[in-house]
């Protein structure tokens, strides 16, 4: 066979085999999709995967079906999907909690980066930096010298060991040089709790578990801790506008499993940017402190790896393990 006729029957056959993958994504979704949240209910992580599954649902004519599995601070979840088919029916919904586990936890039985195909980024999400009313700053600068003043004596709270919460906290410590003792907690609802009755000063709370409480004045807010003011309290700054380069925010999104064919990736991705410009669901991300965050796959995929270099860096410094 004459090397020209080779290539074309090569490249014919390519073309063939990969139209069962194209005709599936075309007609994908048939049957019902699993979404696995690694967290219980009615948290920031299950809320965005019901509201954008619910739109998903009601755009592609299959049920997206929110499948909570909680436990090892998301590695459940995260492990169940990096094991499933790669075939778009089962999703994972992920939040700030993998790219952190990816050097938090030594052994798991599972390769974030390897085994996660990033589909498409959903919102960001700022936390908070609120102290009890009692401490008597009212400013980042006031904090930081108060702080200064009174080393290891100020206590900072959090939702746990290793979570978007302590290493917001870990890496404030880091740029502003100033001592903490560092009092973990079962959730952030405990922790905010303590934190109303005075029994820990300071937190970095995530937003929707602590800025009702702020607008009630229970909790006084320093600053958030994403690169621009949040649109849920714009005359709150920023902690960057006073700790030069400082930003800490919990990104949302949508993975599958590795080898997901990458027309099936790409409607998802496709899909879930068009819910995210539609103006109610912007205005329900906004609801919980965060901004609707369009893009590619690509773009995805190099925002989680950013994102895992910058908290390698914090958990190796602080030396952050877990139980």
């Amino acid at each position: 066979m004459r090397r020209r006729e080779f290539i074309t029957l090569i490249g014919g056959t390519a073309a063939l085999s990969a139209l069962p993958r194209a005709a599936a994504a075309l007609d994908y979704p048939t049957r019902s999709v699993h979404w696995i949240v690694g967290f219980p209910p009615g948290g920031a992580t299950d809320i965005i995967a019901r509201l954008i599954g619910q739109w998903l649902s009601e755009r592609l004519g299959q049920s997206f079906v929110i499948d909570n599995r909680p436990g090892a601070g998301s590695n459940i979840g995260t492990e169940a999907v990096a094991h499933a088919p790669a075939d778009g029916y089962t999703l994972l919904l992920i939040s700030a909690a993998q790219p952190i586990n990816v050097t938090l936890y030594e052994h798991l039985n599972y390769n974030f980066v390897r085994d996660i195909a990033p589909v498409a980024s959903i919102s960001r999400e700022p936390n908070l930096m609120v102290v009890h009313p009692s401490v008597p700053v009212t400013t980042v600068p006031e904090f930081i010298a108060y702080a200064t003043a009174n080393p290891g004596k100020v206590t900072m709270a959090s939702s746990g060991n290793g979570t978007i919460v302590h290493v917001s906290g870990e890496m404030f410590k880091m740029m502003t040089g100033v001592s903490m003792l560092h009092v973990p907690y079962r959730g952030a609802g405990p922790a905010v709790t303590d934190l109303i009755a005075g029994q820990v000063q300071v937190m970095f709370a995530t937003m929707p578990s602590s800025i009702e409480y702020v607008r009630a004045g229970k909790l006084r807010a320093l600053a958030v801790t994403s690169a621009t003011r949040s649109a849920a309290l714009p005359d709150v700054p920023t902690v960057a506008e006073y700790v030069s380069g400082y930003e800490a925010t919990a990104v949302y999104g949508c993975g599958a499993p590795k080898n997901t064919p990458t027309e099936i990736v790409d409607k998802l991705n496709h899909e879930i940017n068009a819910i995210l410009g539609d103006a109610k669901v912007k205005a329900r991300l906004a609801d919980l402190g965060g901004t609707a965050l369009a893009g590619s796959p690509a773009d995805y995929a190099k925002l989680l790896a950013e994102t895992t270099e910058k908290w390698a860096k914090v958990i190796r410094a602080a030396n952050i393990k877990v139980d």
